[in-house]
């Protein structure tokens, strides 16, 4: 059928076919904006990972998107997490539902079948509950001998909607820099012995996710506990009203409870101030074999990606915003990368042979190296490393006593109304005793 038609194309030209020629009309018209919308989507696209590396057998722990009031392992680390199983890796899944859940079984079991791994495990680590993390970590490093850890990836996060009401973790700190930061400085300040207890040949790395949005941020001077008043810092003396006063660090934790973007940004400049100091101090361990240790912290910057988190923030959080968003729906396809492209730098960061080696703290983006912006010396400041860490240790410290004390003076309460409980039945008439008899026959008589 075709060859005729081209052969009579050739012979006497498309204008003597009216129905081919107008076709090819509307194609050569529609035919730029196919192409510029392509040329947009591979661009907004990023980069592929290319890098393979041989996971069997390496241990991954990491967290999954951590989804407040419901829980879920999604988008990229849903991804990342198909991604490494499906190449060999035995995982362990730090997720927020208990282990029982009919969601998580579901998951795990699918995630088996369909990577034909059976090596996928999870573990229930609250990533706002201080006393979660302790829980998990403190099990795990107490295992002797210690457990085999090749890679951990933190890609748990959570981003509140702007005009959105101020939320905080199960201890009080406002919750995009509880989870987006202070869990992943907990978890990582006790796995350490873990970390540095590996073998010296063996490839040990640590990927914590990243955002430009930490061009944005400040790094506070304490941990935003917004609906205590006793955490905001006290405000810098008074200026004359026509003095234009720059926000400072002071500032900062009543900002963070005010701003999400900000308390965002904030979160990831910290984690990412945390990730070198943290490098100098795995690297500063000296093993009793006289060998270096072998751990890699990387800073991996997925991109802007639709992931569940990113989807409440773009819609506020109500109705109108997810209409709104259901409308603009091909702008934010065309834009915004699919958790499968988001997860490629990270999974180049832990595949990629040459991070394995030389120095840490680097930051990768669109699977490549880039340069952590000079406008933002406190990453690589010392000074402000140590604060940080400084701070947040003694905030950890804080929150967990009075964690501690609320768990006590709850256990406390129960026992008392189990013994009250316990009292009143043994307080009540016996059956068969001369009371008991007296009040059946009442009961009778009365009926």
């Amino acid at each position: 059928m075709p060859v005729p038609i081209i052969i009579e194309a050739i012979e006497n030209g498309f204008e003597k076919m009216p129905a081919v020629y107008t076709f090819l009309q509307y194609v050569w018209k529609v035919l730029p904006y196919i192409l510029a919308i392509t040329l947009a989507k591979w661009y907004f696209g990023g980069a592929r990972n290319t890098s393979e590396r041989n996971m069997h057998s390496k241990v991954v722990m990491m967290t999954a998107s951590y989804l407040q009031k419901s829980g879920g392992t999604a988008g990229i680390g849903a991804v990342v997490a198909h991604e490494l199983a499906s190449r060999g890796a035995q995982l362990v899944l730090l997720v927020q539902q208990r282990l029982n859940d009919a969601f998580l079984v579901d998951y795990i079991e699918d995630l088996r079948e369909r990577t034909g791994n059976e090596l996928i495990t999870a573990e229930q680590v609250d990533l706002s509950s201080l006393h979660s993390i302790r829980v998990f970590a403190t099990k795990w490093v107490d295992n002797a001998p210690p457990r085999r850890l090749d890679t951990i990836i933190l890609c748990g996060n959570v981003m509140t909607p702007k005009n959105a009401p101020i939320e905080v973790s199960e201890d009080g700190v406002e919750a995009t820099f509880a989870i987006n930061y202070l869990a992943n400085f907990h978890l990582l300040s006790i796995l350490s012995p873990a970390l540095r207890a590996q073998p010296p040949d063996r490839d040990v790395r640590v990927i914590l996710g990243s955002c430009a949005s930490y061009m944005g941020g400040i790094v506070p001077e304490q941990v935003p506990l917004p609906k205590r008043d006793h955490a905001i810092p006290p405000s810098s003396p008074k200026q004359p009203k026509d003095a234009k006063a720059k926000p400072t660090q002071q500032q900062t934790p009543r900002q963070l409870a005010k701003n999400p973007s900000l308390a965002y940004g904030s979160s990831k400049l910290a984690l990412m101030t945390f990730a070198q100091a943290f490098q100098k101090h795995l690297s500063a361990y000296k093993r009793p074999d006289s060998n270096p240790v072998n751990a890699h912290v990387i800073l991996a910057d997925p991109g802007w990606s639709r992931t569940p988190g990113m989807r409440r923030y773009l819609t506020f959080g109500s109705l109108w915003g997810l209409a709104a968003y259901l409308i603009a729906w091909p702008f934010w396809c065309l834009v915004l990368k699919s958790p499968q492209q988001g997860a490629q730098t990270f999974l180049y960061a832990a595949m990629e042979e040459k991070y394995g080696k030389g120095e840490g703290g680097k930051l990768l983006k669109e699977c490549r190296e880039v340069k952590i912006s000079d406008r933002k010396t406190e990453v690589r400041d010392e000074g402000v490393q140590k604060r940080l860490w400084e701070v947040s240790d003694k905030a950890i410290e804080a929150l967990e006593k009075e964690g501690a004390r609320r768990r006590a003076e709850a256990k406390k309460d129960e026992e008392e109304a189990t013994r009250n409980e316990e009292k009143a039945k043994s307080a009540g008439p016996k059956p068969g005793s001369r009371k008991s008899r007296k009040a059946e026959q009442k009961e009778e008589k009365g009926q």
